[in-house]
């Protein structure tokens, strides 16, 4: 189905077309009331002429009022309600003089002189200006409201971009050291191609972490190209020892995640599952639609939460499992991104067996880039 690229825009999106519409609409609609109450009781058509002026006089003092009231509403709420009654008292009390005499003039054989019909129509104005007051004080106010909230809303926003920038950037070090250090032991042995190998590969990774938003979201398909292109680093320094295998269901290839997300999962299971065996390990990545959910499982064959000896890593419930305190960036670090991207709407879960093995099960609500656009 296709869907219209209208956008409706809101009323008072256009402060000032806001007030002359409203301005319009509410004098017009006290005049066409004030008309049907005097046909109403007998007045004949040429009454309309009164109302008309009266409108015009009332419509006038209404914004000398709005300009009055635009230097007020800002001010301390003493001076804005007292000067604002003190307004409203004169400008009812014109609209009532000009009534008068335009009653005088519509009825010259009336006994009622100007003063005493003044004062007789001075409720009418009152209330009718008092009114208007009233909405443009409430509506103003529900302006501020909304800009302030508006504004407080930007500025979450912005310390959301910063907090997952800061989160992204948060690549480990030892990565980058150790790749470094293998491309400059290749140097030393005189191995130009395998050194050059790694040099591009890394050159290609670090270009993908440059040009991708640290905000913005990639495919899974996406995001698996990424991995495999840092394991093609790795693998150059581990060979056999470190085996990588990928199980993506087709489904769930265009659903949409934080970019590199995966990777510190990868980079723990290299640090501690591949590099203290002898034999290596193999790691899986697992991708899955189940329903609205996308499910992604990084899961190593290493010697899960156990320490040499059978001392369990963690000392507490409270401390992050399967994680080095000099990474810099691992569970954590993940559990921080998600939070920020999905906030309670996300699973993350961590699972060892006594066996040996961990993994990291992450659920996510699925999103294509076209479903992120519509919205």
């Amino acid at each position: 189905m296709a869907v219209l690229p209208i956008q409706p825009t809101p009323f008072f999106a256009d402060k000032n077309r806001a007030f002359w519409y409203l301005q319009s609409a509410g004098w017009a609609g006290a005049m066409v009331l004030r008309a049907a109450q005097g046909i109403a009781n007998g007045q004949p058509v040429s009454f309309l002429m009164v109302v008309v002026v009266a409108t015009i006089a009332g419509y006038s003092a209404s914004l000398i009022m709005a300009v009055i009231y635009r230097f007020l509403i800002n001010r301390r709420p003493l001076v804005t309600w007292g000067v604002t009654g003190i307004v409203l008292i004169i400008m009812s009390a014109i609209s009532s003089f000009i009534d008068a005499m335009v009653w005088t003039i519509y009825r010259p054989e009336s006994e009622i002189t100007i003063t005493g019909f003044a004062l007789g129509t001075m409720y009418l104005n009152l209330t009718l200006l008092g009114a208007w007051s009233a909405l443009y004080y409430a509506i103003n106010f529900f302006l501020q409201v909304e800009e302030q909230a508006d504004q407080l809303m930007r500025l979450e926003n912005q310390a959301t971009s910063a907090q997952l920038a800061m989160l992204r950037y948060q690549l480990n070090p030892h990565f980058l050291f150790n790749t470094l250090n293998s491309i400059s032991t290749l140097v030393l042995l005189k191995q130009t191609e395998p050194a050059n190998a790694m040099l591009s590969r890394l050159s290609s990774f670090l270009r993908y972490t440059l040009v991708n938003e640290p905000t913005g979201r990639v495919t899974v398909a996406q995001e698996v190209e990424t991995l495999k292109l840092y394991l093609d680093i790795e693998k150059m320094r581990f060979e056999d020892r470190l085996r990588a295998f990928f199980e993506v269901d087709n489904a769930a290839k265009e659903g949409l995640l934080p970019s590199l997300l995966l990777q510190p999962l990868v980079e723990n299971a290299i640090k501690y599952a591949v590099t203290p065996q002898e034999s290596g390990a193999d790691i899986h990545v697992i991708a899955q639609l189940i329903g609205q959910t996308l499910r992604i499982t990084v899961s190593d064959t290493g010697p899960g939460l156990q320490k040499k000896g059978g001392q369990n890593m963690m000392k507490s419930a409270n401390d992050v499992p399967y994680e080095g305190a000099s990474t810099g960036v691992g569970l954590a670090n993940i559990r921080d991104r998600l939070s920020q991207a999905y906030g309670e709407d996300h699973k993350f879960d961590t699972r060892s067996s006594p066996e040996g093995g961990f993994s990291v099960i992450i659920e996510i609500p699925f999103e294509t880039r076209e479903q992120r656009q519509l919205t």
